[in-house]
């Protein structure tokens, strides 16, 4: 077991050690200047854009995922915070339009770039995971499927945390009274 851990962190290191600081920053700003945010991705991703919006939630950001029923309107000043790692995904990529038609900015957490919805996307976060339709040139993840992607959003956005917590003055407990208490 701990040769397989071992591996997994290895890998995650390997990836997100590659990600640009100029993208992470101005990836901030746009999330410190939205009205609203509401963030998406499909199968496992979405498992990991649901985590930060709730983090977003906790640091007092109006920020929701799609597909809750409390959703509220979009429109120019909002965000749409996107995470795809082919970065093709049809039913991302038509919702993402739907954004931008009605003015949101998009922001774009992905391992390709050049796709189309990368072609839209106001700014990006390249996350350089092989994803489903995009291998990494020297790199061959062990784990299978784009399991690695996920793992390393997950850990991406929980680093993101990290900086919106000292760029806010953010502390645990200012963010445990916006937690719900509902439990």
């Amino acid at each position: 077991m701990k040769s397989q851990i071992n591996l997994i962190l290895n890998e995650i290191g390997q990836v997100l050690n590659g990600i640009d600081e100029v993208e992470v920053n101005a990836f901030l700003e746009s999330i410190l200047k939205a009205n609203k945010i509401v963030a998406f991705g499909a199968g496992r991703v979405g498992m990991a854009v649901r985590g930060f919006a709730m983090r977003l939630g906790h640091l007092g950001f109006n920020a929701h995922t799609l597909g809750d029923s409390t959703v509220p309107s979009v429109a120019s000043g909002d965000l749409l915070l996107i995470a795809s790692g082919s970065g093709e995904t049809q039913t991302i990529f038509d919702l993402a339009l739907i954004g931008k038609k009605n003015g949101c900015k998009l922001l774009l957490v992905t391992g390709n770039p050049e796709s189309r919805i990368g072609k839209i996307a106001s700014e990006i976060v390249k996350i350089a995971a092989p994803s489903k339709t995009r291998e990494v040139c020297g790199f061959t993840s062990k784990q299978p499927m784009t399991t690695l992607n996920e793992q390393c959003l997950m850990v991406f956005f929980d680093a993101l945390v990290l900086l919106l917590m000292e760029k806010m003055n953010e502390t645990h407990d200012t963010m445990w009274a916006r937690h719900s208490n509902l439990e």
